[in-house]
């Protein structure tokens, strides 16, 4: 586990970098995630490929610190992606974000230039509005949600999730809805689709039919699908998502 200090969360960031061949490819993790939780089984499988890739736990999360005094919207979690980028002097990468961190790959995306090879996004928040699980958070206080709604949801959760879920502050949880839920302009869905390198979207099968991914279609987005797997690919069907993503950075 690897650590550097962000300006822009004024706190400790931490992040792991497996070796690999290749420019890496950088995942970012959704709400109430953390990479260090996520991704290495993905990384390490054979499907994979054996490529770089660089695995951040966002302020608020996993190993990271969890300041009270951090806004934790997707714009500021972008910031600090290309903090992390800068810190490390990668001048080419792709990136990779799920769920809520595919609206912050995006805003990062813009953030990147020239440097980004590739964006592949899997079941991003695309509009304002957010998801019924960040809708449902958002809809307490922030005050009432560290206090009591927090906790409720962890005794509520029997899914692999939960082990994640804990590793999170409970503020930045809130924060993190509540950005979903407020969106930007223009919308996370205009800005993908105005980004000039190549981009790509994968949805579980379970997650199906959903409007977004019709709608990429019509707009000529290549979209691929985890077979056996809903929202939680990265634990439903690891393989199959490691070899989807390795398929977009051969390509």
């Amino acid at each position: 586990m690897n650590s550097f200090y962000s300006q822009q969360a004024c706190c400790a960031v931490r992040w792991q970098d497996f070796p690999g061949h290749g420019e890496p490819l950088i995942f970012i993790h959704g709400l109430g995630c953390a990479s260090s939780y996520e991704y290495p089984r993905i990384v390490c499988d054979p499907q994979f490929g054996s490529r770089r890739a660089i695995l951040i736990d966002l302020p608020g999360s996993g190993y990271s610190d969890k300041p009270e005094t951090y806004s934790y919207q997707t714009s500021a979690q972008a910031q600090v992606v290309i903090e992390l980028l800068n810190h490390l002097a990668i001048t080419s990468f792709w990136l990779y974000g799920h769920s809520m961190g595919g609206s912050i790959a995006i805003e990062t995306a813009e953030l990147a230039g020239n440097r980004l090879l590739g964006l592949i996004v899997s079941e991003p928040n695309f509009h304002a509005g957010g998801g019924a699980f960040s809708r449902n958070i958002a809809a307490r206080t922030e005050e009432d949600f560290v206090s009591t709604g927090y906790q409720a949801m962890l005794e509520a959760e029997t899914s692999p999730w939960k082990g994640c879920l804990q590793s999170n502050a409970p503020w930045a949880v809130w924060r993190g809805a509540a950005s979903l839920v407020k969106g930007v302009q223009p919308s996370w869905s205009a800005r993908y689709l105005q980004l000039t390198c190549p981009v790509w979207l994968i949805f579980g099968e379970l997650s199906l039919p959903d409007p977004d991914l019709d709608e990429m279609r019509q707009q000529g987005v290549e979209v691929k699908i985890i077979p056996d797997a809903g929202h939680s690919m990265s634990w439903e069907n690891p393989s199959a998502l490691a070899k989807a993503l390795a398929d977009c950075i051969q390509r």
